[in-house]
């Protein structure tokens, strides 16, 4: 399918940006233009503007903050933070969820911020994002402000932003430095698919007893942390493995489609948070 006509203007600074939206309500922000170039050529969307901000400086960096938080800026593409040695070095987690979205070339042009916006349940970095208690920042009409990731996801391709809000950076907090953990996905085609599921599980450094984090992917209507999962391996560790498997399983909402079934997903979801408290043990041996 052609895409529907458009207008194309490329902004310099976020303010043209957001001001560019005002003048033409329902124009589309367009970075790595991954998501929404497919969704406008299958025709579900059709915005009569996109507004380029692959120009504008600020939003091409990866920035350590005075007080130590790290800010990866909405143009940055996957490949780029994959490969950033602070990311690579504090942050591994987001570095891995990284290299698990498509191929190669895909995370040369797709932007991680693109990623979070599109919303789709199996979004791979949101799950370490969420493990990483990160914020976005989101400029817009009415102004500026942060938005908990926790608090990003409100249903499949829908996320609290207002309209014409731009994100216009992610900040990974410097106290969330040093997590490990692992990011284990299944897929119908290795590298090449959206997740059939998507389980992180994760451990503080430096801490004893450490704490945990449990996120899915693609097993509800968005991304998710399990919290109570999340307490049993605090306070049993992987003792705790076989019960914490158990809540991540009530938590999820899994649907059945094409990629798989809700009781598969649910299945994968206690053998993989298994898996994943596992391997955290062996670490620490």
């Amino acid at each position: 399918m052609l895409l529907s006509r458009f207008e194309y203007a490329a902004a310099r600074t976020v303010e043209e940006a957001v001001s560019r939206w005002g003048e033409s309500p329902g124009a589309a922000y367009l970075a790595g233009g991954t998501d929404l170039l497919t969704q406008m050529r299958i025709g579900k969307r059709a915005p009569r503007l996109l507004i380029d901000i692959k120009r504008i400086d600020d939003l091409s960096a990866i920035r350590e903050r005075t007080n130590g938080d790290l800010s990866i800026g909405a143009a940055v593409p996957l490949a780029a933070i994959a490969e950033h040695p602070i990311v690579r070095e504090r942050y591994p987690l987001l570095a891995e969820c990284c290299t698990r979205v498509g191929a190669r070339p895909l995370r040369s042009r797709a932007t991680m911020i693109g990623n979070i916006c599109n919303a789709s349940p199996a979004a791979d970095t949101a799950v370490a994002l969420l493990a990483l208690d990160a914020e976005a920042a989101a400029c817009g009409p009415s102004g500026s402000r942060a938005i908990r990731i926790a608090d990003f996801f409100t249903g499949p391709g829908e996320t609290s932003l207002l309209p014409g809000e731009l994100v216009t950076e992610v900040v990974l907090p410097l106290a969330a430095s040093g997590w490990r953990g692992a990011y284990f996905r299944l897929s119908r085609r290795r590298g090449m698919d959206l997740a059939t599921v998507g389980v992180l599980v994760a451990r503080s450094n430096g801490e004893d007893p450490g704490r945990h984090r449990v996120a899915l992917a693609s097993v509800a209507p968005t991304p998710l942390r399990v919290p109570e999962a999340e307490a049993c391996l605090d306070r049993n560790g992987a003792a705790a493995a076989p019960r914490a498997a158990e809540i991540a399983r009530e938590a999820c909402r899994p649907i059945t489609d094409l990629r798989g079934t809700a009781a598969y997903r649910r299945e994968m979801v206690g053998v993989l948070v298994r898996r994943g408290a596992a391997a955290l043990d062996r670490r620490t041996k």
